[in-house]
């Protein structure tokens, strides 16, 4: 029986993560002198496209928080007043990571398959951008076919040009039925000797009311720690 491969790119997003959750992650940028810089975030997200992530540490990040809404996202800081836009393309702890890799919606939201090829242990999917608002115009997904998560995925830009390529690895049983990566690397030739790496934690099914995705709750994310 064929396999459909939105339906595929679906079940990957379900188990990576609930459509609903919470979690920890420690993001961790290195450069090409091997200085690091980590950052602690925890991270809420709701149905398709609400997401806010909240700096628990470094102590000079503290209290920071960015939200997404769909296509649209914001930078609260303390002491500075109302959240200010950002963009996807841009990234506000540096790095190779981007805001869109930070707030990442599932990837069926923002990405439609094209094609779909299968070897014998995995899957490749071609995947194009649903928008130009996209951040990346189209992905090559290795996908582990008896686990069904990413191993390895290529983002693109509209040209061809290969931005960065991102790797899942080390499985882990987060509980609950979610068997994912606990860690993803990135790379790109437009960084050359830089690397970010992003280490998950805690992940767990949770609802939200809708007020916790709006732009007044940006101040108050750290309430819904338990």
């Amino acid at each position: 029986m064929a396999i459909d491969a939105n339906e595929l790119l679906q079940d990957i997003d379900r188990r990576l993560q609930p459509e609903s959750y919470e979690m920890y992650r420690k993001l961790i940028n290195i450069e090409p002198d091997g200085d690091k810089k980590e950052f602690v975030l925890y991270t809420v997200k709701k149905a398709r496209d609400n997401v806010i992530a909240l700096f628990l540490d470094p102590p000079s990040e503290k209290g920071r928080s960015s939200l997404r809404q769909g296509d649209n996202m914001w930078l609260y800081i303390p002491n500075v007043g109302k959240p200010i836009r950002i963009t996807s393309l841009q990234s506000v702890i540096g790095g190779v990571f981007n805001n869109s890799d930070l707030l990442r919606l599932d990837y069926s939201a923002e990405y439609k398959a094209v094609s779909l090829t299968e070897s014998e242990s995995n899957y490749e999917l071609k995947l194009k951008a649903r928008n130009n608002s996209v951040a990346y115009d189209q992905l090559t997904m290795l996908v582990d076919k008896k686990n069904r998560v990413p191993l390895k995925i290529e983002a693109y830009a509209a040209s061809g040009l290969l931005i960065k390529t991102l790797h899942y690895s080390k499985l882990k049983d987060f509980g609950n039925g979610i068997v994912r990566p606990a860690m993803l690397e990135t790379d790109s030739p437009l960084y050359k000797g830089y690397k970010s790496v992003m280490l998950f934690d805690g992940i767990k099914e949770r609802k939200f009311k809708d007020e916790v995705f709006t732009l007044n709750y940006m101040s108050k994310v750290g309430e819904l720690r338990q």
